[in-house]
């Protein structure tokens, strides 16, 4: 594992893993911990703000040239935005099942899924976390995901449970 690709890398790709780094740690502590908290609402205003900043930085990284600059992953960029918005409004309006289903669905899909394409090979990310050829940072993110992904689950189930 080796940050130097990342260090080299555009000034737009540094802020969007600035942004996108705290949002993942953030957002699982968020997705994990009490809702409706004064810390909740704080701690989800700046999630919310990472997660506008991550998307919007994207807008500016042009490594998949397909189309006019852009590629299919800036469409997961305008859901982003798109549901953000979403999010923030559905808490305003108290409508918490819509704002669960909604920031659920940024997590997961803004940050999870598209975390997982930057892992094809050849882009900046895939070469900081797997160059050298050791097995422990694959390792390590394995347990990382499956620890989320599993409380994420087992504590959605609890809730269900109680209803």
């Amino acid at each position: 594992m080796t940050l130097e690709p990342l260090l080299d890398a555009s000034l737009a790709i540094k802020i969007h893993v600035m942004a996108v780094v705290p949002a993942a740690v953030l957002g699982a502590y968020l997705l994990l911990r009490r809702k409706g908290t004064p810390v909740h609402r704080l701690l989800g205003k700046i999630w919310l703000a990472l997660m506008v900043i991550t998307a919007l930085s994207s807008f500016f990284i042009h490594e998949l040239n397909m189309f006019y600059r852009f590629s299919p992953i800036h469409l997961l960029s305008i859901y982003v935005l798109y549901a953000s918005w979403q999010a923030y409004s559905a808490a305003r309006r108290h409508d918490i099942e819509r704002h669960r289903k909604t920031v659920t669905g940024l997590y997961f899909g803004g940050i999870g899924i598209a975390g997982l394409f930057t892992l094809i090979p050849g882009r900046i990310m895939n070469k900081v976390v797997f160059s050298g050829g050791e097995i422990l940072p694959i390792v390590i993110l394995c347990v990382i995901v499956g620890f989320v992904v599993w409380l994420a689950w087992s504590r959605g189930r609890a809730q269900r449970q109680l209803i």
